[in-house]
């Protein structure tokens, strides 16, 4: 028998992304199995647990300094302190924008490693040599400059598209794939991945919302782009302290 630990996923924003993650975390513990030797089997895979909670919309908490229900924070707390509770070692948060909480999360349960989605992109980036990327994201993602500074960190550089460009992204994720339109969102995110690409050249995309991946990977339009899924990259990271990594 494998000897793995229990972990949690942090999900319900929107809940096809939630559970897509579980889709890449399943499929990164079979890598782990495999790098380690290991058939892959049933009981070889680590207990984790899915926490698919409403939790308010993130970016428009972000655009408002006000306090009450429409904040996040609380509802992601007590779904964190559940997984706490049933024994997860580390949890991930199936959600880029839900990152500007995240050290609030992490300073209410210290036991739980927290891990950080952007500065697991930054890292693995970096480590692959790239020096410069795009970034697909929300407007609360970009107003909490989430990934520029995490990808600073790094030594990258990052470019953002244009105020329309992202009214255009936001549009693709709330109208396309939120609300079941995927045609749409493919039409969106294409336009602007398509438009990043030939301001910046050849750069690296970061599909910085988790809902962007669900509308812009396996389209033709975007074939020739280099796109990186931070969540497929969360999941592995994952995956790692699930084996112990």
């Amino acid at each position: 028998m494998v000897s793995t630990n229990v972990v949690g996923i942090l999900g319900g924003m929107g809940p096809a992304a939630g559970a897509d993650f579980v889709r890449l975390f399943v499929q990164a513990c079979a890598q782990q199995m495999r790098a380690r030797g290991e058939p892959v089997r049933d009981q070889s895979f680590p207990e984790h647990w899915l926490a698919q909670v409403p939790v308010p919309d993130r970016t428009g908490a972000l655009a408002s300094a006000e306090q009450g229900a429409h904040q996040p924070l609380e509802p992601m707390l007590q779904a964190l302190g559940r997984l706490a509770a049933l024994g997860s070692r580390a949890v991930a948060i199936a959600c880029n924008t839900a990152h500007a909480w995240h050290g609030s999360l992490q300073a209410r349960f210290p036991q739980v490693e927290l891990l950080h989605m952007a500065r697991e992109t930054a890292q693995q980036l970096a480590a692959q040599g790239a020096t410069e990327v795009a970034l697909m994201a929300t407007e609360g993602t970009y107003r909490v400059r989430l990934y520029e500074e995490a990808l600073a960190e790094a030594g990258l550089g990052c470019h953002v598209p244009l105020a329309d460009e992202r009214q255009t992204i936001m549009r693709g994720i709330f109208e396309g794939v939120k609300a079941g339109n995927l045609p749409l969102a493919e039409r969106c995110f294409s336009e602007v991945a398509l438009r990043l690409a030939e301001r910046h050249g050849p750069v690296t995309i970061i599909m910085g919302c988790t809902e962007v991946p669900l509308g812009l990977q396996g389209s033709a339009a975007v074939a020739g782009l280099r796109l990186v899924d931070p969540a497929q990259v969360l999941a592995e990271a994952l995956a790692r302290r699930a084996y112990g990594a």
